[in-house]
């Protein structure tokens, strides 16, 4: 058995994108690993001293039967499943704006009828589904051709919901990611859409590139991760810090990616490297 499982959904059973450079890293380093599809019941679990949870983006669909299955994983588990739990419902943004960070403000929503009133206060403005990834479900109402014209019901996934601003900087500069490991900055890459599209994601023709790590961002970065240790009473050994610039220059969290967040290791390949490193601290710190 591996030292290290790394856990996927069944559609990428070898894992993330570049994900042959984790297993790389980790051999090189002399931890054996290999992914694993997060609900395949062959797999034994607990003979695996950590499981880290990769690209594991199909729990969207089914969130109570992904929890269930952190929570049997236990402490071998990275994150850790509260973490996990309050992470794969996005009112956490709610939680993280009642704190000194900027924010993109973020209401939570449960009936469809609060959706109009929300949607109205801030337009324009999104919709999320409160549980999804990689962008599905995002509906976009800013007057623009193409989109909803009013609060279209049709458009929108079956709820709950966040409602925020579109904030107008993510179609010019885009959105930035920051890659906080073991308390540490290793890298940033930002992320473009494609034309009008709002959405960075690749599968939406955004594009993504390595940048140099700015002073701003890091700091931002890192006290958001630390405020969420203090929100959680939990240790955060990775996390992607998504950003985004709002109307008044200042950067603010738009996504902590607490859950499954990719590496982008085919743009960043040096992520493996440190993704590995942190993988031997763990496994060598005191039970």
């Amino acid at each position: 058995m591996a030292d290290v499982l790394l856990a996927t959904c069944a559609e990428l059973p070898e894992g993330e994108p570049g994900g042959d450079l984790l297993l790389d890293a980790l051999a090189e380093r002399g931890v054996s690993a290999r992914f694993a599809a997060w609900d395949d019941p062959a797999v034994d679990w607990s003979a695996a001293r950590l499981v880290m949870v990769r690209s594991t983006w199909d729990y969207d669909g089914r969130r109570d039967d992904f929890l269930a299955w952190c929570r049997g994983v236990g402490d071998r588990l990275v994150n850790d499943v509260h973490a996990i739990a309050w992470n794969t419902d996005k009112a956490y943004l709610v939680d993280m704006g009642q704190t000194s960070l900027p924010v993109v403000p973020t209401v939570a929503v449960d009936e469809e009828g609060e959706i109009a009133p929300a949607v109205a206060a801030f337009a324009p403005a999104v919709v999320k589904p409160r549980v999804g990834a990689g962008g599905r479900g995002v509906v976009v109402f800013d007057g623009q051709p193409g989109g909803p014209e009013g609060l279209d019901e049709s458009h929108i996934e079956v709820g709950p919901w966040v409602v925020q601003p579109l904030v107008d900087s993510v179609r010019t500069e885009g959105e930035t990611s920051v890659f906080v490991f073991g308390g540490d900055v290793v890298s940033q890459v930002q992320k473009r859409p494609l034309g009008d599209e709002i959405r960075v994601h690749e599968e939406f023709g955004g594009s993504s590139v390595p940048v140099p790590v700015s002073a701003e961002a890091a700091q931002l970065a890192v006290e958001t991760v630390q405020v969420a240790e203090d929100l959680l009473g939990v240790p955060l050994p990775y996390a992607r810090v998504d950003l985004m610039r709002l109307a008044d220059g200042r950067l603010a969290l738009s996504e902590l990616e607490l859950t499954e967040p990719g590496l982008y290791l085919e743009v960043v390949p040096a992520n493996a490297g440190a993704f590995a490193d942190l993988v031997v601290d763990l496994l060598d710190a005191p039970a």
